[in-house]
């Protein structure tokens, strides 16, 4: 069964899970993340059976979520570097690793520890605020629908940006 595509979702999140939504991505990434560049490296790092991890890459570089370089040690191999987009991928899985690390772990149960390599302290909690700084829950946001110019900074840099369709 072939799953449904969110890909012109209105749901910014629908479309995100369109890209990122099975757990081997996120996995990728969370190993790119962490240095690691070669077929081989995540391969043998996430035990993923071949043809499974090289759909996955092919389709995060076709996202423009890694790019691939020729590798320098060898002219006939290539390596998956994370592009802008892919990097800013870190505070999702932040967030999912904070949010696993308060509900998945049983006290003085043993666990990953993720640290500033400067001060060796464990980063900030993700907390959602508002522009002028106020903590916002669930209760303190709604949903709208309509068109958002988005800054600059912000905007699609790969070939996925979706267009509106032109109305006639």
């Amino acid at each position: 069964m072939r799953r449904k595509s969110f890909e012109h979702a209105a749901c910014p999140v629908a479309r995100s899970l369109d890209v990122l939504g099975d757990w081997w991505t996120l996995l990728i990434v969370r190993n790119a993340l962490h240095g690691a560049t070669r077929f081989t490296d995540f391969q043998q790092n996430l035990g993923m059976a071949k043809n499974i991890l090289s759909a996955r890459l092919q389709q995060l570089v076709s996202d423009g979520v890694f790019e691939t370089r020729p590798s320098p040690e060898r002219a006939d191999r290539q390596e998956y570097h994370l592009t802008d987009k892919g990097r800013r991928l870190q505070v999702v899985l932040l967030a999912l690793r904070q949010w696993g690390e308060d509900h998945l772990f049983a006290e003085g149960e043993e666990m990953t520890e993720l640290v500033d390599k400067e001060s060796g302290e464990a980063p900030a909690r993700l907390e959602v605020i508002s522009k002028e700084g106020r903590p916002l829950g669930p209760d303190g946001l709604e949903v709208r629908t309509g068109a958002r110019r988005l800054p600059a900074k912000h905007r699609r840099s790969s070939g996925l940006a979706r267009q509106p369709e032109p109305k006639e």
